[in-house]
C-alpha cells in the first residue's frame, strides 16, 4: 500500500509546521496557557486564514473539503503538526468533531448556518455528548428531552466537555426517546475495562432514541463550570436543567443521532491519534538535543550506549505509532461499523501505551527538570496521558476491540 502524500497534502503539513514553528513558540504558549481565556483569538484566526477550520467542511458551506476519506487524511496531517507545538485553540472540537457531526445527521439546514462560521472562525461550537461516568461508552446518556407544545425541555449534566466554557453554541446530545435502564445510586459499575467505576442515577444503553439540540450560549436554565485540563486545556461541566428549546432548533431526525454522533468520535479519535503522533516526534527530538548538550564527565550523555538504546526504543514505539495513526486515518470513515471501531480502538491503544512509554522515557532521561513547567517535555507528557484518556482510556478500547473482533468472528462464522 502507498503511504506517500501528494504535493497538496505535502505542503499542507509543511504549511502548518512552518506556523507553528514561528508563530506557536514554547514561550507563546506558556503566555496563552497563562492568560484567564487560555487560548488565542488572535492565533484562532489565523489558522482560519490558513484554512485550518475549513478543511473538513465541503465548499458548498464555506470550507475546503473533498471526499471524507481524503478529509481524514489531511486532518491527520495537521493535526499531526499542531501537535508538535501543543496547539491550545480548539481546532478537534469545533474544526474536525463538528463537522463529522453534521455531514452524519444530514440537516443541511443548520449546515448551512453552523458550518460557514466555523470556516471563517467566526464561532466557536462543540458537541456536548460525555456525561458523568460514561468514559468512552458513547450510548450511554441520560440527558433527557421531553417534547412539549413545539418545544423540547432539556434536563441533564455534561462533563468534561472540550472547550465547553468558550463555546458560542453547543450540540448537546439527550435521549427524547426510550426507557432509562434504571440502576440504584452507587452501583459499581465495571464494564469499562473491568475497573470499578460509582455512579448514580440511571443511564440508558440504547443507541436508539438520541437526538442532538442546538443550544446557544446564556440559554436559561444553562449553568457552565469552565476549569483548565491536566494538560492546560479548556474544558467545562455543562448542567441543563429545565431548558427549553424550539422544536425547530433540534438537529437532524429525532431519536436517530447515535451513528453520526459515534462517526464524528471516530474522526476525533483518529485526530487525537495524529496529535499524539506529532507530540511523540517532537519529545524524541527535544530529548536528543538535550542529551547532546548535556554533559556528564565531560562527555555528551547522548555518547552513552545504554541511554543511546533506550532513545532508539523511543523511536521504534514512535514508529508504531505512525502506523496505526495511518490505520486510523484511513479506517475512521469506514462504512463498516464494526472495522472502523476494532481498527480505532487498536490504534488509540497502540499511541496510548507509545505514548506513555515515550513520555516517562524522556522525563527520566531529562532528569528532575524534565517535571517542571520551565521545560517543555513535562507540558508534552501532560498532553499524551490527556490524549490517552479522552474518547475512552487503554482499557475501554483493549475490551472494545475485543468485543468487535468476536462479533466479527461471529459473522464470518455465520456466513
Amino acid at each position: 500500500m502507498d503511504f506517500s502524500f501528494n504535493e497538496e497534502q505535502q505542503l499542507l503539513a509543511d504549511t502548518v509546521r512552518r506556523f507553528v514553528r514561528e508563530n506557536y513558540s514554547f514561550e507563546t504558549r506558556r503566555a496563552i496557557l497563562a492568560s484567564p481565556e487560555g487560548w488565542s483569538r488572535e492565533i484562532w484566526r489565523q489558522l482560519a486564514e490558513l484554512g485550518i477550520t475549513a478543511l473538513a467542511i465541503p465548499g458548498r458551506h464555506g470550507g475546503v473539503g473533498t471526499d471524507a476519506a481524503t478529509s481524514a487524511v489531511e486532518v491527520m496531517l495537521v493535526m499531526n503538526a499542531l501537535g508538535e507545538g501543543l496547539v491550545l485553540e480548539p481546532c478537534l472540537a469545533t474544526a474536525v468533531i463538528v463537522p463529522g457531526l453534521l455531514a452524519h445527521l444530514g440537516d443541511e439546514k443548520a449546515s448551512a448556518e453552523l458550518l460557514p462560521t466555523i470556516a471563517a472562525g467566526e464561532r466557536i461550537i462543540v458537541l456536548a455528548h460525555q456525561e458523568p461516568g460514561t468514559r468512552g461508552e458513547l450510548d450511554r446518556v441520560a440527558t433527557r428531552a421531553k417534547a412539549a407544545d413545539g418545544h423540547y425541555v432539556l434536563d441533564g449534566h455534561k462533563s468534561v466537555i472540550m472547550h465547553g466554557d468558550i463555546a458560542d453554541e453547543w450540540l448537546v446530545s439527550a435521549r427524547s426517546d426510550g426507557e432509562d435502564d434504571t440502576r440504584s445510586d452507587g452501583e459499581d459499575d465495571t464494564r469499562s475495562g473491568g475497573e470499578g467505576n460509582t455512579r448514580s442515577g440511571a443511564a440508558d444503553r440504547s443507541e436508539s432514541g438520541i437526538s442532538v439540540f442546538r443550544v446557544d450560549r446564556g440559554t436559561p436554565g444553562v449553568k457552565v463550570t469552565g476549569y483548565r485540563t491536566l494538560d492546560g486545556q479548556r474544558a467545562a461541566d455543562i448542567e441543563l436543567n429545565q431548558v427549553k428549546i424550539p422544536a425547530h432548533r433540534r438537529v437532524g431526525e429525532e431519536g436517530r443521532a447515535f451513528a453520526a454522533i459515534e462517526a464524528a468520535h471516530a474522526l476525533g479519535v483518529s485526530a487525537l491519534c495524529a496529535e499524539a503522533v506529532g507530540i511523540m516526534k517532537a519529545v524524541i527530538a527535544a530529548t536528543v538535543d538535550y542529551t547532546r548538550n548535556r554533559k556528564q564527565f565531560g562527555v555528551p550523555i547522548a555518547s552513552f550506549q545504554v541511554l543511546q538504546h533506550r532513545m532508539a526504543d523511543m523511536f521504534l514505539h514512535s514508529e508504531q505509532a505512525l502506523s496505526m495513526s495511518y490505520l486510523a486515518a484511513i479506517r475512521c470513515t469506514d462504512a463498516d461499523v464494526g472495522e472502523r471501531r476494532r481498527a480505532l480502538s487498536a490504534a488509540k491503544v497502540v499511541i496510548g501505551q507509545a505514548g506513555r512509554y515515550i513520555g516517562q522515557e524522556a522525563i527520566q532521561l531529562h532528569g528532575g527538570m524534565g517535571m517542571t513547567d520551565e521545560l517543555i517535555i513535562g507540558h508534552y507528557f501532560k498532553r499524551l496521558t490527556a490524549i490517552d484518556l479522552s474518547f475512552g482510556d487503554t482499557d475501554f478500547h483493549i475490551q472494545r476491540f475485543i468485543q468487535a473482533s468476536a462479533e466479527a468472528g461471529s459473522r464470518t462464522s455465520a456466513a
